[in-house]
């Protein structure tokens, strides 16, 4: 049986492998923020779990891969280092599993020898093998090679870096018979839901270029696209407002042009912001001042429209929510959602940070933010196509 999503993939579902007693290599995502050597926020272990328990119910002998950051440097081998998810791992599984320093070699090998029904070795971060020579980011084949005859079958369930072609995304799968994992297929229908019905946009962050993919796909079925944050900056630039030293994002002007132009009764701007100087209508921002976040008529603004729809994704913030000056904007469209029961599904690192700080829970929260913004602008996902040849 082969799982068919809304943008061309075909791809296998774990279910459909006979997969007792097998050597099963998976690509999870444990890519997350390590402070002072512990992970502050262990949702992505957690949303791998179910893939997990189901090859231990399999007596399958399980492999994980993960990426953990970028590794540059001889200081990132030490910094990026998966140590410290191993200890999370333990907790939530209640049970001791293995770890392997190295990604190659006789003792990786010897270790998987060891290996029992059940039982489970975390490698080291994948991204140790780009240093020197990038050989996991420009998805080598030797090593691709190697790493498939560590298993019998590779599960990608790693959808936050599905849009990478990497060695341990794309790579393995090419040698060996693939399927998605439990948290892929999860996104995919739940990304399913935001293409094919009506619902509004609420965008923020900094970078246009990487959301008018999204906002090109998805105008059409979009009741409203709410535009907040530093991204703001670019869409009243081009309206003809002083924007002062906020970024803005010149590669995709005309197309931006034409979006305003096409859909202004669609696109809702801010009427004030927050600069380091307070509170300004945006007729009133100099040339030395920066917008921070969206100002408190805008706030109103936008959650009338948020408080009537039936389905929100939301993606990037609408400042710098970080810093408690500029917070308002980011804590109150989400304070909206949440108050009013919004069907909400979040795509985006920043954004799902924020709504752990201020304490919301929605419907949908993906766990990858460019795999999310990659599969709604209509673009295929390299580590989905594999699992279907």
């Amino acid at each position: 049986m082969i799982y068919n999503n809304s943008s061309g993939e075909n791809m296998r579902k774990i279910t459909d492998l006979k997969l007792e007693g097998k050597t099963v290599i998976v690509r999870v995502d444990y890519n997350v923020p390590i402070k002072e050597g512990m992970v502050a926020d262990d949702n992505r272990i957690k949303q791998s779990l179910e893939t997990i328990n189901y090859l231990i119910e399999k007596k399958c002998k399980i492999i994980l891969l993960s990426h953990l950051g970028k590794v540059k440097t001889k200081e990132d081998l030490e910094k990026n280092t998966l140590k410290p998810v191993k200890i999370v791992l333990e907790k939530l599984l209640n049970k001791k599993i293995l770890f392997s320093e190295e990604l190659k070699g006789v003792e990786i090998e010897e270790k998987i020898k060891m290996l029992k029904s059940g039982d489970i070795i975390l490698l080291e971060n994948t991204r140790h093998m780009d240093y020197p020579d990038k050989l996991e980011s420009n998805c080598d084949e030797n090593l691709s090679k190697y790493w498939s005859t560590l298993g019998e079958i590779f599960i990608m369930d790693a959808f936050g870096s599905a849009h990478r072609a990497h060695a341990s995304t794309v790579g393995i799968a090419k040698y060996l018979p693939s399927a998605a994992g439990f948290l892929v297929i999860k996104e995919i229908d739940k990304l399913k839901e935001i293409k094919n019905e009506n619902k509004t946009l609420l965008l923020g962050g900094a970078k246009v270029s990487d959301k008018i993919g999204v906002i090109k796909n998805l105008i059409n079925t979009a009741n409203y696209v709410i535009i907040g944050g530093a991204m703001c900056g670019t869409f009243l630039k081009i309206k003809g407002y002083n924007v002062g030293k906020t970024f803005v994002d010149n590669e995709k002007d005309e197309y931006i042009k034409d979006l305003v132009n096409n859909y202004e009764h669609k696109i809702i701007l801010p009427v004030d912001v927050m600069t380091e100087n307070g509170e300004k209508s945006i007729n009133e921002i100099n040339d030395d001042e920066t917008i921070y976040d969206i100002g408190t008529e805008t706030i109103k603004i936008f959650n009338e429209y948020l408080s009537s729809a039936k389905l929100v994704l939301t993606n990037g913030t609408m400042g710098l929510y970080e810093d408690q000056k500029y917070e308002k904007g980011t804590k109150y469209t989400l304070k909206c959602l949440y108050d009013n029961d919004i069907k909400t599904i979040v795509c985006g690192g920043d954004t799902a940070s924020a709504v752990k700080k201020f304490g919301y829970n929605f419907y949908y929260i993906s766990t990858g933010g460019g795999a999310s913004l990659e599969y709604l602008s209509g673009e295929k996902l390299p580590g989905l196509e594999v699992l279907g040849e």
